[in-house]
């Protein structure tokens, strides 16, 4: 790739490290975007021996890419995501892989499509590693930061994404208990626990 469309890439790829999400990290500031997707990937690396018939670095790669449509639009909770806003970010998305030279633009277009399709093992891992890497980071922060309505969410969000695999059930299971925790520890009673 020519040095100054890789720069060009990495210029819009920049601004997710600007994007805020809705959760706070666990010293009270508001997370990246950018880092969400970092340690996405590093749950993808340290959860490859648990997938020995799924390609991991195509599961890495799905991390990684997965919220490049953020540096666009923004990044819009999921709770309050609607299908117009899915719409209007992957055609941004979209449109800037486009200009990507070959064979960076197939390469692109093909993981685009295999995660939006989320038929093979690897988009199923990447998507359900995305959902519960969202709820750890939840569990990290305040509870004093979590809206009403959360406290269900944390127990609720990833649980439909994990049921191909036994080992992100036991995953899911453990950051549930977790989240159980957190809640009795706060002494809100607000979610059925």
């Amino acid at each position: 790739m020519e040095p100054k469309t890789l720069l060009t890439i990495l210029h819009q790829a920049e601004k997710l490290k600007c994007v805020t999400r809705h959760c706070d990290t666990s010293t009270g500031r508001r997370e990246s975007v950018a880092e969400h997707s970092w340690r996405l990937a590093l749950m993808a690396m340290l959860v490859a021996d648990e997938f020995p018939e799924a390609d991991m670095d195509k599961v890495i790669r799905m991390c990684l890419i997965h919220d490049l449509g953020e540096s666009f639009t923004g990044d819009i909770p999921a709770f309050e995501k609607v299908p117009g806003h899915r719409e209007k970010e992957q055609a941004q998305l979209n449109a800037w892989v486009d200009t990507f030279p070959e064979p960076a633009r197939r390469e692109w277009q093909d993981l685009l499509g295999e995660m939006n399709a989320m038929e093979t093992r690897e988009a199923r891992i990447y998507k359900a590693l995305d959902n519960l890497e969202a709820v750890i980071q939840h569990n990290e922060s305040d509870i004093s930061t979590w809206l009403p309505l959360e406290y269900e969410l944390q127990l609720a969000y990833g649980a439909d994404k994990v049921g191909f695999s036994p080992y992100l059930q036991e995953l899911k299971a453990v950051i549930d208990n977790w989240t159980r925790r957190k809640i009795a520890e706060e002494g809100n009673c607000e979610a059925s626990v």
